[in-house]
């Protein structure tokens, strides 16, 4: 949703500004991340020097601040001619400087460690100009009553609006309002595939009304209302909203019982671009097809690219390489990462050492209680492994009853399943070794928490040398700085693209660990009991981050097209940690661009990327032919008769943000053109870093640009050193910088031959 330039997010941006006395000033941030060794008076003392450097004197200095950002991280705003802001921006202490444009208001934590709050404080948007912004919500579905889709403040629905606001079981035309604008809900696919609704034997609701939770999350989330003091059972207390909180609500809901059919799915997709939306969000994929034409999400997504809407979609939850999905380049596809907040339930020890813990347990206990391992609790005739895993009917309650119980991770049941059956065995509490507890979160029943292996390690030692071994679970605590942040979500889908690797997938990281959203409380599913809020982890909570900065930038900048924001988006990502190294994988592994795209999103930087790569239909069109669409397929994906020309147009040369080549044989020269947003000439010099094994050149290495909407084509010549093994891709990246912007490219060579 990090220090380094990722905690640049939480940087005020203020707006531009000319001061009466010297008309070439502006307002700019200076960011230079971890208060490290500084206090906050010694952060400013700092500050000042800082900029007496460029300004010529201590007084001078004073006279030019407007902010000092000196109590959770070091920077500060000031009065600044270009020149000087390129001076700081080249200076070893500070990690970006940019111009103070535009605006955005408070959230959960998570929009707190992307800085959104400041950028609605700071910027010069017309007051009405984000409410005119309509996302898209494809899910299942909204619980209209809660306080995060408040029409407090908003005005009449925009004009441009066609959408509708259809009744059906406890959802009346009184359920829509300013902010739920329309909602819609399809159910004919999925009937026809598993059966009735009816059938299922669960609750729902033939409705836009959300049964499940999911949706409401999502859609709360990327454009939820202000909502203050809000928690979850007293933890996480903060104030909730969404990222876009003016803007307006559409809700398709065509999922039930967590699956969605295509047919269902595409009809949403049908509507949403037809009602007018500007944003889509979809937390919702499936396994990739070999080819785009047979995935609804690909084929809805491109029709709503082509009517200037931008699809924001979840990478997916499946750990492992080559499972991103939504990986059409049409689509700005999500990956999930963590946020510097953690909620811990710890473990109070015999021995007085305190484990770790990792839960939402809001459960107190009394008193120590006798520790046994689910293994030593079996049922008479259970084998001991079953028994470990806490499976139904494995434990003996005798053996169970007033102790913890240490369970192993199961495959087939989930933890919250597993604390039933401990409680129902007669124990008071569970511990379950779980690896990367940190990125599953969830409720339980009775008083439990999740710990990582070397907590793991460490309570087995104990229990082993203690003859009574006891402990107490302790309810959970909001920890907030934690580091690293953020870090890479095991579970988050990663690339490379199956269908078509040169296109680097996923495109873009954000939080999606750990996140308060609203809830429909009707849904019990994962929650034990009936709750507004509810914390939650996945990629489909990442996507709506996305979703709700993509609206504010559409916002700002109503004429880009959706390549436009994917561009601002992508290249002003950040690559580093609230430590200022690079951001890593959960278990501290080192990650690539198919974990995290181009890098942790970055709002404020996006507001002003400095340089685009744009692209459109016929740009798609081309790429489509380059990998062999049929005039048919083609047909199918654009409804209208195109035939591929000759030459080809190699589909490295889609003008994509990021940079990828496949099975490289030989010297290979891949072509970008990119658009100048930005006021007065100014010059843009290349730095790369090679991939391992490949050498890479760009030419021109400088770009000179004299006005804003001027383009510039360059050539990045890659020169192969050494074949990579297989499949597998080497790393790099290429950065513009005029001093002030810094543009990045990640770069993904496989070299098949040299």
């Amino acid at each position: 949703m990090i220090l380094a330039k990722v905690l640049g997010l939480l940087l005020l941006i203020g707006f531009a500004f000319t001061d009466g006395g010297t008309t070439n000033t502006k307002h700019y941030i200076v960011y230079m991340g971890d208060l490290s060794h500084h206090d906050s008076e010694s952060a400013i003392t700092a500050n000042h020097e800082l900029l007496a450097s460029v300004t010529g004197s201590y007084d001078r200095a004073q006279e030019a601040v407007i902010y000092h950002y000196s109590k959770s991280f070091r920077g500060f705003s000031a009065l600044l001619t270009p020149e000087q802001a390129q001076q700081l921006a080249e200076n070893d202490s500070v990690i970006s400087v940019f111009e103070s444009r535009m605006q955005q208001v408070h959230t959960t934590h998570s929009w707190e460690f992307l800085g959104i709050n400041s950028i609605h404080q700071y910027s010069q948007l017309p007051k009405q100009s984000e409410s005119d912004i309509i996302v898209g919500v494809v899910d299942s579905g909204i619980w209209p009553e809660s306080e995060s889709f408040s029409e407090k403040g908003l005005g009449p629905v925009p004009k441009k609006f066609k959408g509708k606001c259809v009744t059906g079981d406890n959802f009346t035309l009184a359920n829509c309002n300013r902010k739920i604008i329309g909602a819609r809900f399809y159910s004919k696919g999925f009937e026809e595939a598993g059966g009735p609704l009816e059938s299922f034997g669960r609750l729902y609701f033939r409705s836009a009304r959300d049964s499940d939770g999911h949706g409401t999350h999502t859609a709360s989330t990327a454009a939820g209302s202000v909502v203050t003091n809000v928690s979850l059972f007293g933890i996480a207390r903060g104030t909730a909203r969404g990222g876009a909180s003016s803007a307006r609500l559409a809700i398709y809901k065509a999922c039930w019982f967590g699956s969605c059919a295509d047919a269902d799915m595409l009809s949403a997709f049908d509507d949403a671009v037809g009602d007018g939306v500007d944003i889509i969000s979809m937390s919702i994929g499936s396994t990739p097809q070999p080819v785009y034409f047979e995935d609804v999400n690909s084929i809805g997504a491109f029709h709503a690219f082509q009517k200037g809407i931008l699809v924001s979609a979840s990478a997916g939850n499946s750990f492992y390489p080559y499972t991103a999905s939504n990986v059409a380049p049409w689509i700005l596809t999500v990956a999930a990462s963590s946020i510097d907040r953690e909620l811990n339930s710890n473990i109070y020890l015999g021995n007085s050492k305190v484990l770790k813990g990792f839960g939402i347990n809001p459960l107190k206990m009394e008193k120590s209680h006798e520790l046994i391992a689910g293994s030593a609790a079996a049922a008479p005739g259970v084998p001991k492994e079953n028994a470990s895993f806490c499976q139904e009917n494995t434990l003996n309650p005798t053996l169970v009853k007033g102790k913890i119980v240490v369970c192993t991770q199961d495959a087939v049941y989930d933890t919250i399943v597993q604390s039933s059956i401990v409680g129902e065995a007669g124990g008071v509490g569970m511990i379950e070794a779980y690896p990367n507890a940190r990125d599953f979160y969830d409720q339980f029943v009775i008083p439990a928490t999740l710990i990582e292996p070397q907590e793991e390690k460490e309570l087995q030692a104990y229990m082993a040398t203690e003859k009574h071994p006891v402990a107490k679970i302790l309810p959970t605590i909001t920890v907030l700085k934690a580091k690293p942040a953020p870090y890479m979500a095991v579970f988050s889908s990663k690339g490379p693209n199956y269908r078509t690797p040169e296109i680097i997938k996923p495109d873009i990281t954000a939080p999606g660990v750990r996140i308060f959203a609203a809830w429909s409380p009707v849904a019990t599913e994962d929650t034990p009991d009936s709750e507004n809020y509810n914390i939650i982890s996945g990629t489909s909570m990442a996507c709506p981050h996305v979703s709700g900065i993509a609206a504010i930038l559409k916002s700002y900048h109503p004429s880009w097209s959706p390549a436009a924001i994917m561009s601002a988006l992508m290249t002003t990502a950040t690559v580093t940690d609230n430590t200022g190294l690079p951001i890593v994988n959960s278990d501290g592994a080192k990650s690539t661009p198919f974990d995290y795209g181009s890098g942790h999103v970055n709002p404020f930087a996006a507001l002003d990327p400095g340089l685009i790569y744009d692209f459109d239909t016929s740009d798609v069109i081309k790429f489509l032919c380059s990998h062999g669409a049929s005039s048919r397929q083609l047909k199918n994906l654009t409804r209208k008769l195109v035939i591929c020309k000759n030459p080809l147009t190699p589909s490295y040369n889609l003008n994509y943000p990021s940079i990828g080549v496949f099975q490289m044989k030989g010297r290979l020269s891949v072509s970008r053109t990119v658009t100048y947003y930005g006021k007065g000439p100014t010059i843009y010099s290349a730095d790369v870093v090679n991939p391992e094994g490949v050498k890479v050149m760009v030419t021109p290495p400088t770009l000179k640009f004299t006005k804003a909407g001027e383009k510039k084509s360059f050539k990045v010549n890659f020169t192969p050193l050494k074949k990579t093994k297989g499949e597998s891709f080497v790393f790099g990246s290429l950065t513009w910088s005029n001093g002030i912007h810094k543009v990045r490219s990640p770069i993904g060579v496989n070299v098949l031959s040299l």
